[in-house]
């Protein structure tokens, strides 16, 4: 089984539980990757499954909630600890589904100031008609205009583009 599918399971017995558990996993998750010492803990095959749990419940009481704890501990007796960053990502887009909420990555010419980022978040907003989030970034080799790409679909409005097809058409005599 692949462990993109393992991690969807897991995201999705989570988001069973509640949806509230965003922020909380992808700290965990961050913290993990971040930290050697945690990340050699819970992968060390010397450290028992049942030490991993108390140490997580230890390091986490009163800063998560007890089903949230419960699930580390299960993740943890499967030996999928591992898998948090998948489970953390997998959560984010079943959390994502649930608020009508679409990833764009926009890049721009020029870096864009406020007032620019949120006509772009607002115009893609009403185009594709869900809550956009968008990530900006600057690339001056598109000229100018915008590319934007959601999930797999990229919609290219630069004048890159719009200058290679002019002269596409040029060379070809259409």
């Amino acid at each position: 089984m692949k462990s993109i599918t393992i991690a969807r399971n897991y995201a999705e017995a989570l988001f069973a539980a509640g949806d509230r558990f965003n922020e909380i996993l992808d700290a965990m998750a961050g913290a993990i990757e971040a930290d050697e010492r945690i990340k050699t803990v819970l992968q060390s095959p010397r450290v028992s499954k049942a030490a991993k749990g108390k140490i997580l419940e230890r390091a986490l009481k009163g800063e998560a909630p007890v089903e949230f704890v419960r699930f580390l501990q299960a993740v943890v007796r499967r030996g999928r600890q591992g898998l948090l960053p998948e489970i953390a990502q997998e959560y984010q887009v079943l959390l994502d589904e649930k608020l009508n909420r679409v990833h764009a990555g926009v890049t721009l010419a020029d870096e864009p100031d406020a007032s620019t980022q949120k006509q772009v978040i607002d115009r893609l907003t009403k185009v594709l008609g869900r809550e956009v989030r968008a990530y900006f970034r600057s690339d001056p080799k598109i000229l100018g205009g915008v590319v934007v790409r959601v999930g797999d679909r990229i919609f290219d409005g630069s004048v890159r583009r719009r200058l290679t097809a002019l002269q596409r058409r040029m060379l070809t005599g259409e």
